[in-house]
């Protein structure tokens, strides 16, 4: 009998909550490492909002979900990222398919957010880098979200 692995998976009541606290002053306790992404669904027209972990590099931010819902965002679709008490108008252009460019990315990810490394299946080395083969492994199950700035006079975010 073979036993499969289950990542952790985020109860819907704490995405209720998160959202409640991203929206308002007290963001200070989260933002630094969730973020709310806003979208449209591409068949309904609705408009989703998320919590998400994410790392950042310049204007360039990066999420990784297990979940269908990126597939709203193919094309280089407009998001609204609500990071730090600020709104942010981007375009985000999910990696499904390439596979290396996913697991360099979650490499990356990881090691900017150590503390998602349980939602991927990823322990450390002794030099407390992600483990390759973990990596590689959970980049064939995720999907990475890349979003820069829609607006070239947008100043890149810093702390």
């Amino acid at each position: 009998m073979s036993q499969t692995t289950q990542t952790p998976s985020v109860p819907p009541y704490v995405n209720s909550a998160m959202k409640f606290v991203l929206r308002s002053p007290a963001h200070g306790m989260v933002s630094k490492t969730v973020l709310l992404i806003t979208f449209t669904g591409r068949k309904s027209g609705k408009t989703y909002s998320t919590p998400v972990d994410y790392s950042q590099d310049g204007d360039q931010v990066t999420i990784f979900t297990h979940a269908d819902w990126w597939k709203n965002l193919r094309n280089g679709a407009p998001v609204t990222l609500r990071m730090r008490g600020r709104e942010l108008q981007g375009l985000a252009e999910p990696v499904a398919e390439d596979k290396q460019a996913v697991a360099a990315g979650l490499t990356a990810h990881l090691r900017k957010v150590p503390s998602d490394a349980r939602y991927y299946g990823v322990t450390f080395d002794d030099h407390r880098s992600p483990r390759a083969e973990e990596v590689e492994k959970a980049a064939q199950n995720v999907v990475m979200i890349a979003s820069g700035s829609a607006d070239p006079n947008v100043a890149p975010l810093h702390d």
